[in-house]
């Protein structure tokens, strides 16, 4: 009788647990990206949210023409441009930065020639806006 009480509590917890609609939060460790002058770090669309949360980096879209962005984004600069505007990003160049576009190609780029300036902790988001959108997520549409 106390083995069947027993299993019978914990089959309960087991099921409220699988029904409680929380998820574990998904850990932030990235794809670390080896370039010349150092490296910048891949990071998928649920681990960008997870760094959104508790947001302490310079968001910047770097995607050309513009198309639109993701909430929080602070920056719009063209991924070819970085190199003449590193006036608007942090003096810090230990300073946290991420970057994305439509589909990482520009971002990519943009990521290397930060690395080689010197930057060393930048994050570039893997699948970029096409990836954030096709995963259902809020965006602000392009004017």
């Amino acid at each position: 009788m106390k083995r069947t009480i027993f299993l019978t509590l914990v089959l309960s917890v087991i099921l409220f647990a699988g029904c409680s609609g929380q998820t574990a939060p998904t850990e932030v460790v990235g794809k670390e990206i080896p370039v010349s002058g150092g490296a910048y770090t891949n990071v998928s669309v649920p681990e960008l949210q997870t760094m959104l949360k508790n947001k302490d980096f310079v968001f910047v879209n770097v995607h050309i023409p513009f198309s639109g962005d993701i909430p929080q984004t602070d920056l719009s600069i063209p991924y070819d441009q970085i190199s003449t505007n590193l006036d608007q990003f942090p003096a810090d160049k230990n300073a946290k930065i991420v970057l994305y576009c439509s589909s990482d190609t520009m971002s990519t780029t943009a990521s290397k020639t930060l690395v080689e300036m010197g930057y060393t902790n930048v994050w570039n988001l893997e699948g970029g806006f096409s990836a954030w959108k096709a995963a259902g997520l809020p965006f602000e549409s392009g004017k």
